[in-house]
């Protein structure tokens, strides 16, 4: 996963991807963020990057997230999902690919 800083998150030109938030003290994101790089790896046809939520107050602001981890998974500039409880790498992954099939070739 890229990390991306604050000016950044609305420069991303991929049609589909998803945007990890976490802060690094938070033992529940660190578990999270493993999960994801599984994922990642099984689905190389979505873009993935993860922010520093500390440093992106108004992100944070503008896309109403309550706390971390979390993430939004895009698809034509649109948030199409959001997610707080990552629950397992399978979960994840069929998610992301259900969520993410119309828009890529998988």
């Amino acid at each position: 996963m890229k990390e991306l800083q604050e000016q950044e998150l609305e420069h991303i030109t991929d049609d589909v991807y998803l945007l990890y938030l976490y802060t690094p003290f938070c033992g529940t994101c660190q578990l999270a963020s493993k999960m994801l790089t599984v994922v990642e790896d099984m689905l190389p046809s979505v873009a993935f990057y993860k922010n520093n939520l500390n440093y992106s107050p108004a992100f944070a602001k503008a896309y109403q997230i309550e706390s971390v981890p979390c993430f939004l998974l895009f698809k034509d500039g649109k948030v199409i999902e959001r997610g707080y409880a990552f629950h397992s790498v399978s979960y994840l992954y069929e998610l992301i690919k259900q969520k993410s099939s119309s828009a890529s070739h998988l």
